[in-house]
């Protein structure tokens, strides 16, 4: 059983980065990949290599997933959610699913 390790896309605030990190969860962000503005295909593909769960609030990734695009797991966010309420949810995902269980699984938060 292995640890969900998140990919966070460019919508996902640095706070929430920080937040799940001091929690000891592994968190890539688009800037760590050296993705920043790339495709929401292109992040999603290498999320997939990377065999990290994205972290976004952008439907695009919905809709590729939607599409038939392979994924190790998408966890949305809704952009009305409060940082501490995404931390919290996404620490509980962590605690409660393991990585092969998300593999092309969506939560939303």
């Amino acid at each position: 059983m292995s640890r969900i390790r998140f990919y966070a896309d460019e919508q996902i605030s640095k706070a929430v980065v920080r937040g799940l990190r001091s929690r000891g969860i592994d968190v890539q962000t688009t800037h760590d990949a050296n993705l920043l503005g790339a495709s929401d295909a292109v992040q999603l593909a290498h999320a997939h290599e990377s065999d990290r769960v994205v972290l976004t609030q952008d439907n695009d990734f919905l809709i590729l997933a939607s599409e038939g695009a392979s994924h190790s797991g998408i966890v949305y966010s809704k952009q009305n959610q409060s940082i501490g309420k995404t931390i919290q949810n996404c620490v509980l995902l962590v605690e409660v699913v393991d990585s092969d269980e998300m593999q092309g699984m969506i939560e939303f938060l």
